[in-house]
Order: structure tokens, then sequence, then C-alpha cells
């Protein structure tokens, strides 16, 4: 799927699921939503008003192998 087909789908109806690295006691957390072939969207419980981030099936591997990695550790 690409880009352009990532965000034209409609995800009013998709399922959210939280982060289980997310806290429990506070409404901050993350939630995916898993969208077909391999593609996911992100969304920040804290912004709700924001848009979900949405990720192809590639950049989705590539992301999380960089969360695996530490890359993003400050």
């Amino acid at each position: 799927m690409n880009k352009t087909d990532l965000y034209a789908l409609d995800i009013s109806g998709v399922t959210w699921a939280k982060s289980s690295f997310s806290e429990n006691e506070t409404d901050m957390c993350v939630e995916v939503a898993f969208l077909g072939d391999g593609a996911v969207a992100l969304l920040d419980s804290t912004s709700r008003g924001r848009p979900a981030l949405r990720f192809t099936g590639r950049e989705w591997s590539a992301f999380t192998a960089g969360v695996r990695r530490g890359e993003f550790e400050g």
C-alpha cells in the first residue's frame, strides 16, 4: 500500500489497541490500529484532535526495528 492510498483510507471504524508500554494510570498512551498489508495507524490519546500517523508496512518495520535498536532514546 502506498502513502496516498494509506491516507485515503477511512479509519473511522478501525479497532484501536492500547500499547502495552503506555501508562495504565494516566491518559498518556499510544494506540495502534492495523490497517492491512502490514500498514498501521498510531494515535496519541492525549491529542485526540490530531490525525493518526500512518505507516506503510515497510515504514512500520523500519520504525519498530529502530525502536528495538534504541535509536530513539533521549
